[in-house]
């Protein structure tokens, strides 16, 4: 399985960009794929996830609300919108993928599968 994301940039604090990861290599019907962050200095965090089949998807509390994560299984492409952005949402942001029998995981250690970061710099 092989990530790519892209979609970073600057923006000024109530902007909004949109992050997309494609995901080739894998047959996804059982996979989560998901977005974390890492600021400097700081631990990954889990930002939101989607299952591939079906849909569902899983926000952390600082997303709900401003981040959309959507996926379109005809171009293998997973997208997280971002609306009302932060300073504090600065960070280099990385799709993960992994087979999830049930459920969503937000530990980035249930996660084998990662694609490059890109960074996202939010001025005030």
């Amino acid at each position: 399985v092989q990530l790519q994301a892209s979609g970073g940039g600057l923006v000024q604090a109530g902007g909004s960009l949109r992050l997309s990861c494609a995901a080739t290599g894998g047959n996804f019907n059982r996979y989560v794929l998901a977005w974390f962050r890492q600021a400097p200095g700081k631990a990954r965090e889990f930002v939101a996830a989607i299952r591939w089949s079906g849909g569902i998807t899983s926000y952390a509390d600082s997303a709900k609300g401003r981040f959309t994560i959507s996926r379109d299984s005809a171009k293998n492409t997973v997208t997280l919108q971002m609306n009302s952005l932060k300073p504090e949402d600065t960070a280099l942001y990385y799709c993960a993928a992994d087979e999830m029998t049930l459920g969503v995981r937000r530990s980035a250690n249930e996660y084998d599968y990662w694609g490059q970061g890109t960074q996202v710099t939010v001025s005030s």
